[in-house]
């Protein structure tokens, strides 16, 4: 690959003499576009003069673009190499093996830009969105940054099969491992390169489930991720077997879930962003979190929320179930949604392991499924019999006093804040 330097539109020279922090940060930010391809010889020409000519007439940053040909057995790295001749700020870069993960760990590892970013080559995303995805980065805000369609604001035409795997997926990665962004896979993406490389000796899979776990690893390690709502329109000529992918991210899901266990999961050499402090000095940690009135709110409302659930459940698994199964069931499904709501809103101040979390929300559930079992059991030696709204009633009460256990262990133990001594 012969190198080439980026490409700088001429209306983002800053005025001479300029002391603009903005104007400064554009004229000097590099941010580089890897397009991963393979097999693309016909696409790949049309789409690439349509990102060339939007970088040279809107985007205010330094660029360039890089092809990365991923063992393409028909023309796509001759057409890639004719364009790189044509178009300035384009280049190219063959990879021998195949894999959209594989093209961008070696092109963004060895990339000499501030930005790394990465879309697809059939540009399903709006390219509007490039720049609200770049900026955070260049300018230190957040850490990655990437393109969602099932953002607030997003807008997205697809199937509904590929419609139901993708919220499926995406409801999949929430619940087993917290994660707090929309959309892991679409094809949008950036991140500082300083932070991206130290991320990239850890991500094992060179496929579609690239995207996921570098994603997790970040949030995992405490970085920022700037999520931008899109437009999208499926590529109907697509040719990602989208169902047999979704089976691959699920093994995936498994084993990062076990190396955030093991403690493998955790990145040495990233930079590390400062605890947050309030502007005004008045204001003190717990009006960032809301303090104990607030908590106390929040989780009362997902609690009743919980437990109206939970005994709608329990009385539909209790008609074809015995009661400690119908009793598992319902809190298994109730406990899911209890804890990642908590995560969110309850405790949203508190930064913790999510591996950990998991495992002490375990056993907080634990306990709190023996309570309220232990209660039926005692109710059904007492009353062999008992009319359904009586074990009901008393699963209620159980299930209202285990609450006030639950939130104790949360707040003292599984959310803990060092900083809180007596509370």
């Amino acid at each position: 690959m012969t190198s080439r330097p980026v490409f700088t539109p001429s209306n983002v020279q800053p005025a001479p003499g300029s002391t603009d922090h903005a104007a400064t940060a554009v004229a000097t930010a590099t941010v580089e576009i890897v397009v991963p391809v393979f097999n693309e010889e016909r696409s790949l020409p049309g789409c690439i003069r349509v990102l060339h000519q939007f970088l040279s007439d809107e985007f205010p940053y330094q660029w360039t673009v890089t092809v990365a040909d991923n063992a393409s057995t028909d023309r796509t790295l001759a057409v890639a190499r004719d364009l790189a001749a044509e178009l300035d700020g384009v280049r190219v870069r063959h990879v021998d093996g195949k894999g959209r993960g594989r093209a961008l760990r070696e092109a963004w590892a060895k990339s000499d830009a501030d930005v790394v970013a990465y879309m697809d080559v059939d540009l399903s995303t709006g390219l509007d969105a490039l720049l609200p995805l770049v900026a955070p980065l260049a300018n230190g805000h957040s850490d990655l940054a990437i393109g969602s369609r099932l953002a607030p604001g997003a807008r997205t035409v697809r199937g509904p099969k590929r419609e139901l795997l993708s919220r499926g997926y995406n409801w999949l990665i929430r619940v087993s491992h917290g994660a707090q962004f929309s959309d892991a896979q679409c094809g949008f993406k950036a991140a500082r390169t300083d932070v991206v490389r130290p991320l990239l000796t850890h991500v094992q899979d060179d496929g579609w489930f690239f995207d996921t776990e570098l994603l997790l690893l970040a949030e995992h390690n405490g970085l920022r991720v700037h999520e931008v709502p899109v437009d999208w329109v499926e590529d109907v000529d697509t040719r990602v077997a989208v169902a047999s992918t979704v089976w691959d991210d699920v093994q995936g899901l498994v084993r990062v879930a076990r190396e955030k266990a093991s403690g493998r999961a955790q990145v040495a050499g990233l930079p590390r962003r400062p605890e947050p402090r309030a502007a005004h000095p008045d204001a003190v940690l717990g009006r960032r979190e809301g303090g104990l009135s607030w908590q106390l709110l929040s989780f009362a409302g997902i609690g009743v929320v919980s437990t109206v659930a939970n005994l709608a459940l329990y009385a539909m698994f209790r008609t074809m179930w015995p009661v400690l199964a119908a009793n598992l069931a319902a809190l298994i499904i109730t406990t899911l949604f209890n804890t990642e709501a908590n995560r969110r809103f309850t405790f949203a101040g508190r930064r913790t392991s999510t591996g950990k979390a998991h495992v002490q929300g375990l056993v907080v559930f634990g306990l709190y499924y023996l309570f309220t079992s232990a209660a039926l059991l005692l109710l059904h030696a007492v009353e062999p019999d008992p009319a359904r709204l009586v074990e009901l009633t008393v699963l209620g009460a159980a299930s209202v006093l285990g609450t006030v256990g639950r939130f104790l262990l949360l707040r003292g133990w599984v959310f803990r804040n060092p900083r809180e001594r007596n509370l």
